[in-house]
């Protein structure tokens, strides 16, 4: 009998049956919420964009966060947890950032775009932070299939912020130093 409870209590801990599953939980609603406030967000960016390269990034930003959200849920289903959101102030701040930044630039130029694409990726590095170190707690977890699902999301942020840096330093910084 001994052995069988020290086996059940190495599976507990490994499916963090405790307060750190807990966390990890709360903190999978705070970016589900910050994934369906982004977007929201990103076809206002993609409206207010100049370069027609930097609207595309956008609007392909869109589909893969409609993506990362259905992935999310997945992740939340192998959890045993429904997907639920909490606000997300870190988001919710960056996304009103990003509109200042459209209220305060002027419409078809080059130095808003370089504000838009500054705006995305901070919401990017925001979450390449998140998505990463809930890979990380998935994986102490023993949660190797939610570790994978976070792992592609992140994968797909990465991304998104190289495409980001390569529109800024190849396009559009030039044109906005130049305006």
């Amino acid at each position: 009998m001994e052995a069988k409870s020290k086996t059940h209590r190495k599976t507990a801990s490994q499916k963090g049956n405790g307060k750190f599953r807990e966390f990890f939980i709360d903190q999978l609603k705070d970016i589900y919420w910050a994934e369906q406030a982004l977007l929201k967000a990103l076809p206002k960016m993609a409206k207010a964009a100049t370069s027609e390269k930097l609207a595309q990034a956008f609007e392909k930003h869109t589909e893969e966060t409609k993506g990362q959200i259905r992935i999310l849920e997945q992740v939340f289903e192998r959890m045993g947890e429904k997907p639920e959101a909490k606000k997300c102030e870190a988001m919710a701040g960056l996304v009103k950032e990003a509109e200042s930044i459209i209220e305060d630039t002027d419409k078809d130029t080059y130095t808003r775009d370089a504000g838009l694409v500054m705006a995305g990726q901070k919401t990017e590095h925001y979450e390449i932070a998140s998505y990463g170190t809930l890979v990380v707690f998935a994986e102490d977890m023993g949660e190797t299939e939610v570790a994978e699902l976070l792992q592609k999301i992140l994968n797909e942020e990465k991304k998104t912020d190289i495409s980001l840096t390569m529109l800024s330093e190849g396009e559009v910084n030039d044109k906005a130093v130049r305006e």
